[in-house]
């Protein structure tokens, strides 16, 4: 790193190791690191790494689950210069072979458990719980001196796939440091706080939301492999655990839980949900089980890295569906279909400009192409925009149900759903139909006893009737994928 004006993901560390060098950085399992002790890992992984052959610009797949070792990995990654790709470790078979053929990856980081699942053509380094894995070789520290800059590309975060194939956005050191900067102002994230990260680290609301900004503050933080509740509830009650994020759906377990009720939970000071739309009857009762615990609202996607609104602890009341303001760097505005911007309270697709934003997709010019257009990113969120600024997501442009000629948001009608005690969770979605063009139709987990006609006259009864489901199925569980995010894509092809 020769310009002595960059700052790099992997600098972010090195700034905190030299202000707090003893201060715990990370805890996983039996392990901690301090400060100090985890920028050393970091040099001392990149010099490992580089030792492989790859050169500046490689891209490096982490194919594992949640671990210190994923975490120093991908910072390795950013200090030798390589792109680093995480993959979810749920994938197999194509849809793994895809990711790593498409992004062009010449190394995999693998825990030893995937080590199998990796095609054929790819080599495979172990990550952890091994003699030769990248952790065991952290033994013996070695000097590595940062080879990326502010402008170079450090990772693909390829999107979730809800809709089509997964696109790899190309997110640069500058982009990243910036969102960064913007999460630790708008979710309030300080030095003393004690956060435990749950979620898959691949994932980049987990990592760069807030297990990176954090560690840019100096906090100490827990990395669990899981959002296993037993696991939280004992940390907050230790004292160990004060601040938590998780999409909607670990929140509806975590309130489900039998322990939910009786287990000490004022330790707990800061929720944040995101990742997918919170039905507003279950942050109502969350709000009321916990009263004293401050719930931040986060809103984005992976392109801008992924943070770009926020609604705050004070901004809740009255405006429990809306999705908050823009973040820092980010700014923001509601657009028709030509690109027009639409009046207040007039629902359109939401566009970006900031230095946030992904440099396009990995060798995908006319999907970058279509997404970059007027100056601004098409985000293909539906939206509204308030007088005072307040964001409320309506829908997907592609979620949008096209019935009998008349647009519907898929997410009211999830919401007059939820407010029946006997639905645990819903889904909405149109399918093919010869009268409607698109029909109406509710996949819903139930919680109780309870029939497809009640639960139709439960939504007329608050809905005007277009919009009321046609059907009610009842599933066992709704397709998601590891962010929670459902997959409605998936229920649309299945059930058409």
């Amino acid at each position: 790193m020769d310009d002595v004006r960059s700052s790099t993901v992997d600098g972010i560390v090195r700034r905190s190791a030299r202000r707090t060098p003893e201060r715990t950085a990370v805890r996983y399992a039996d392990r901690a690191w301090s400060y100090a002790g985890l920028d050393a890992a970091i040099s001392t992984a990149a010099a490992d790494l580089a030792a492989e052959g790859l050169r500046r610009g490689d891209r490096v797949a982490a194919y594992g689950h949640n671990s210190d070792a994923y975490l120093i990995a991908f910072l390795a990654c950013a200090r030798a210069g390589f792109i680093h790709v995480p993959v979810n470790h749920n994938l197999t078979g194509e849809d793994l072979a895809y990711i790593l053929g498409q992004s062009g990856s010449a190394l995999v980081l693998a825990d030893p458990a995937l080590a199998d699942r990796v095609p054929a053509g790819f080599p495979v380094r172990h990550l952890r719980d091994s003699s030769d894995s990248l952790l065991a070789a952290l033994a013996e520290p070695l000097p590595y001196e940062s080879e990326g800059g502010a402008d170079d590309l450090v990772q693909l975060l390829y999107t979730s796939g809800t809709t089509a194939l997964p696109k790899g956005a190309m997110m640069t050191h500058r982009a990243l440091v910036h969102e960064y900067v913007s999460a630790i102002t708008a979710l309030d994230l300080r030095e003393g706080d004690r956060p435990v990260h749950s979620l898959p680290l691949y994932h980049s609301a987990q990592l760069h939301v807030f297990l990176l900004p954090y560690l840019a503050v100096g906090a100490e933080n827990t990395i669990l492999d899981a959002p296993d509740a037993g696991r939280i509830f004992d940390l907050v009650e230790a004292g160990r655990a004060d601040s938590l994020f998780a999409p909607p759906t670990v929140w509806i377990g975590l309130a489900g839980h039998p322990e939910f009720e009786t287990r000490d939970l004022s330790g707990l000071r800061k929720a944040y949900y995101g990742a997918s739309v919170m039905p507003v009857p279950v942050l109502e009762r969350l709000r009321a089980r916990l009263p004293g615990l401050a719930f931040h609202n986060c809103f984005g996607q992976s392109e801008i890295g992924p943070l770009a609104t926020v609604l705050g602890p004070a901004e809740h009341e009255g405006r429990m569906d809306s999705c908050g303001r823009p973040v820092l760097f980010v700014e923001a505005k509601v657009v028709d279909e030509s690109g027009k911007e639409v009046p207040d309270g007039t629902a359109g697709e939401v566009v970006y400009r900031s230095p946030q934003l992904c440099e396009g997709y990995w060798d995908k010019p006319a999907e970058t192409e279509e997404a970059f257009r007027d100056g601004w990113f098409h985000s293909g969120d539906l939206a509204v925009r308030d007088g005072e600024g307040y964001f409320t997501v309506v829908d997907r442009v592609k979620d949008v149900i096209n019935s009998g000629g008349v647009l519907i948001a898929s997410r009211q009608v999830e919401d007059a759903l939820y407010t029946h005690p006997a639905v645990a969770e819903a889904a909405v979605v149109g399918l093919p139909d010869e009268r409607w063009i698109e029909a109406v139709t509710a996949f819903v987990v139930p919680r109780g006893a309870v029939t497809e006609a009640e639960l139709i006259d439960h939504a007329r009864a608050k809905l005007a009737s277009f919009k009321a489901p046609k059907r009610v199925l009842f599933v066992a569980e709704l397709p998601r994928n590891a962010s929670g995010k459902i997959l409605k894509r998936e229920l649309r092809d299945r059930f058409a």
